[in-house]
């Protein structure tokens, strides 16, 4: 019994102890040393939309608001029948430009026969002409049949290409088709889990409108606001510790992505110093991929918590802020 007693006594010793610490760190910021600064925010992931690329009506959505899903799953399926038909169409329509071009080829084989008879005849009346054996209407009339039967080769050889390029449209319109069938099944780009469903089976949908809505879990961040002086200072890749209300006593190690080039809530002129203190800059500290991946199935965002972010590399981290984060975070 004593020792039931004890063990309670010390584990409330120590969520006090990090409540404390919590507290400390997130009041005001006055009590960390000098070399850091934190600011407020939420945990946040990017927001990507799953939409169609033409138009139709839902046929399955498999997966529920708050799945996870992993790059490849399959989301959405849509309709195909009529594209399905309209392939098969397409099809034919490939086969028929074929059989055409074929046509065309042997009407090509007739007339260069014909042409080649013509030239004989054409050739053998120029002779005759010379030696005075024809009279020259006859030899005008082969001259005659010559050109045309080189027209009529000239023409047949046209409609040999003209069967080409509609092989070649029809097989461009079978990869369009097949190429919007495919994309009629919408899969998970990235890990991630479902936010929203915006749309159920049966109902129809635009092209590039939304069925649901996916929180990447590949890109897990905090974003807060520095004063414009401290802003200044931090350099991309600086080290930081994320502490969540729900989770006071542990540090998550993170690190800083990006800083806004353009600062907010001020005039965009400010000439007085005073001025100039009150700009803010929007932060973004990242968690590591890494560190997200081994509790991908606890990550939630929305929690609220403060970041402290390293302004000088040779500072130390205060002991409160050295905890890391613990294989039972997030459950």
């Amino acid at each position: 019994m004593k020792k039931t007693i004890s063990i309670i006594l010390v584990a409330t010793a120590l969520l006090l102890a990090g409540v404390a610490a919590y507290q400390y760190i997130s009041g005001n910021g006055d009590g960390l040393p000098a070399g850091f600064v934190q600011g407020n925010g939420r945990i946040e992931a990017e927001e990507v939309e799953i939409a169609p690329t033409i138009a139709g009506r839902v046929e399955k959505v498999l997966v529920a608001e708050g799945s996870l899903v992993a790059p490849g799953d399959v989301l959405v399926e849509m309709d195909t029948d009529e594209l399905s038909a309209a392939l098969d169409r397409a099809k034919a329509e490939v086969a028929l430009a074929h059989q055409t071009k074929a046509e065309a080829e042997a009407v090509v084989v007739q007339r260069q026969s014909e042409k080649h008879r013509a030239a004989q005849e054409f050739e053998r009346a120029r002779s005759l002409l010379a030696s005075e054996n024809i009279p020259e209407s006859l030899f005008e009339e082969r001259e005659t049949e010559h050109q045309v039967a080189e027209a009529v080769l000239g023409a047949a050889m046209a409609r040999v290409a003209t069967a080409e390029s509609q092989i070649a449209a029809a097989e461009a319109e079978v990869r369009r088709i097949a190429a919007q069938i495919e994309d009629s099944t919408l899969f998970a780009p990235m890990q991630g889990r479902v936010l929203y469903r915006l749309a159920e089976p049966g109902e129809v949908v635009g092209s590039g409108a939304p069925i649901m809505t996916i929180l990447s879990l590949e890109n897990i961040y905090m974003e807060v606001f520095l004063p414009a002086r401290e802003a200044g200072l931090l350099p991309i890749g600086a080290e930081a510790r994320i502490v969540l209300d729900a989770l006071p006593d542990f540090a998550i190690p993170a690190t800083v992505t990006f800083v806004s080039p353009e600062a907010q809530f001020t005039p965009k002129q400010v000439e007085t110093l005073s001025e100039r203190e009150q700009l803010v800059f929007r932060v973004r500290v990242r968690i590591p991929e890494d560190l997200v991946a081994g509790r991908i199935e606890h990550v939630k965002t929305g929690l609220r918590g403060i970041s402290v972010i390293r302004l000088d590399a040779a500072a130390a981290w205060p002991e409160a802020l050295e905890r890391r984060i613990p294989p039972e975070l997030f459950e």
